[in-house]
């Protein structure tokens, strides 16, 4: 029995179109019809691959390379092997990117699981619910009354679609989503098993215990977004969630209600935002990053992985830590204990 392929290449590319689609530049043009029809790591390669190389550590192997053609920085080209199309271009990972997207279009935006097109018999669709045409409503699927499902999106097995609930042209709602209360923009992607929409988590204290606070706002999800399986936004309890254009959220994530993160951010798996922070445009927070509540986050910083945020941090600046601090002072402050540490460990042998 031999292994299913799950992903062809869409057809076969050359190094010359390579350079042309990306702006890279072909170090010998006799190489331009050189067939690429695969991507690979660099230490694997392939007779067929189109592979990267990028960063010091990673120089080494150039010489190796077992591939049809590779993208790298100007200072890698002359180390490839004979034979090898070098395209030159200042960020090798970003055109390898570029041109995946193209030769296995179907990897870079899910489509339906079951094969279906159009709206399959075992969806149940309110009759007041408005579904464009060429969207995909698969088996299972339930979209609620007085929802709106734009043209080219694609409705997964068994994600329920709560009532008003708006979603944009060609997009994807994940099998097992569900998705309430909820402004949806155009090619937005969520995954498998994301909750969107629920009750955010508010509270109060009373005579018999915590009393909850209605949640009466909504998640607005601008164009663009991507949001990962088992990711769970809350509704806002005033005013509404937001999730600014192009941002893209890893797998895991927890955004609490009123929430408004600024476009084209990326957050990592096993982030929590907490109630009412705002974050800029252009953030990254690396995995397992935990945010305080009301606090405020500045366009264009950087939150190292595992950091814990107590206090604002200004735009463009690097923290990390717990409690999280400027990278500088947290790197100074680890290598003081490692200092105290060893110093302490030498005078106890000393003893």
């Amino acid at each position: 029995m031999t292994d299913p392929v799950f992903f062809a290449p869409s057809r076969r590319y050359t190094a010359g179109e390579v350079a042309n689609l990306t702006g890279a530049q072909l170090v010998d043009s006799g190489q331009s019809l050189i067939s690429i029809e695969a991507l690979a790591p660099a230490n694997e390669g392939g007779q067929d691959a189109l592979v990267f190389v990028d960063g010091k550590r990673n120089f080494a192997l150039m010489q190796s390379l077992k591939a049809a053609a590779v993208l790298c920085p100007a200072e890698f080209a002359g180390k490839a092997p004979a034979g090898i199309a070098v395209l030159i271009h200042p960020r090798p990972q970003q055109a390898f990117a570029l041109v995946g997207r193209l030769l296995f279009p179907q990897a870079a935006t899910p489509g339906p699981m079951t094969g279906e097109t159009g709206i399959s018999p075992h969806a149940h669709i309110d009759p007041s619910a408005h579904v464009e045409t060429g969207a995909i409503i698969e088996a299972g699927a339930v979209i609620g009354p007085r929802v709106s499902v734009g043209g080219g999106t694609v409705i997964a097995p068994h994600a329920v679609i709560g009532h008003s609930c708006q979603i944009g042209r060609d997009g994807y709602i994940g099998p097992g989503t569900s998705v309430q209360y909820a402004l949806i923009g155009n090619r937005v992607i969520i995954h498998g098993g994301a909750r969107i929409g629920q009750d955010g988590f508010g509270f109060v204290g009373g005579a018999k215990g915590p009393e909850r606070v209605p949640q009466i706002g909504r998640v607005i999800i601008q164009d663009d977004v991507e949001i990962g399986s088992n990711t769970t936004v809350d509704r806002g309890a005033m005013s509404d969630t937001i999730i600014g254009q192009g941002t893209k959220i890893d797998n895991l994530v927890q955004i609490a209600h009123n929430v408004r993160i600024g476009r084209n951010c990326i957050i990592a798996g096993l982030s929590g935002i907490s109630g009412s922070v705002v974050v800029g445009d252009n953030v990254t927070m690396g995995g397992g990053v935990g945010l305080a509540d009301h606090l405020t986050i500045g366009t264009g910083a950087k939150l190292a992985a595992r950091s814990g945020f107590m206090s604002n941090v200004p735009a463009g600046e690097i923290w990390g830590g717990y409690p999280a601090q400027p990278m500088a002072e947290a790197m100074r402050e680890i290598a003081m204990l490692r200092k105290l540490a060893r110093t302490r460990k030498q005078g106890d042998g000393n003893g």
